[in-house]
């Protein structure tokens, strides 16, 4: 092994590779959902041009369609107010900060992905209230049931990330490692 170089777990030499910890490993995570998640939205806009589509059918159970979302989680709370928007970046900001500590603090590498799947999608979906004054959601699943259609929320992959990060940290909690120790 050379100067100044270090050895991985396997003895070989990695050219003074930093060690995979959880918190690396959630900031990787955050980092790979909020690259997934703004090239999609960009790609579906820009390459597209869902802007310029009405609907275009992926299955029959699975539409993309272009939906500008000013409110927050699943269209609660709609108003394109500029006090309104500055408003939840300010609640996002400080969310996303929290969350940070968290992932910094957590013992855990299941808690520290989903909390990187967390943020990624809350910076991801802050990107487009900031570029675009709405978030940008495409994904629709629904189904037709005696003539009548049912449609979920059309939603995006920074959404997914979020959903999965908050099971992940429910599973975590109630049925991880720490929660199997507890009296």
């Amino acid at each position: 092994m050379g100067p100044g170089l270090r050895q991985d777990d396997d003895g070989k030499d990695c050219g003074g590779c930093l060690p995979m910890t959880p918190l690396r490993t959630g900031i990787i995570s955050a980092l790979v959902t909020l690259v997934l998640d703004q090239a999609s939205k960009l790609w579906l806009l820009n390459v597209l041009d869902l802007a310029h589509r009405d609907v275009v059918r992926v299955t029959p159970f699975f539409d993309l369609v272009l939906a500008w979302n000013i409110g927050i989680s699943f269209g609660w709370l709609q108003n394109d107010g500029q006090a309104a928007q500055l408003a939840l970046m300010a609640v996002k900001v400080v969310a996303v900060v929290a969350l940070a500590i968290w992932m910094a603090r957590s013992h855990t590498l299941l808690a520290t992905i989903a909390l990187g799947l967390i943020i990624g999608g809350a910076i991801g979906n802050g990107i487009d209230r900031l570029a675009y004054g709405a978030v940008v959601d495409f994904a629709l699943f629904h189904i037709e049931i005696g003539g009548h259609t049912y449609n979920w929320y059309v939603f995006n992959l920074a959404d997914v990330a979020i959903v999965a990060g908050v099971a992940a940290l429910l599973y975590d909690s109630f049925l991880g490692v720490p929660a199997a120790k507890a009296p």
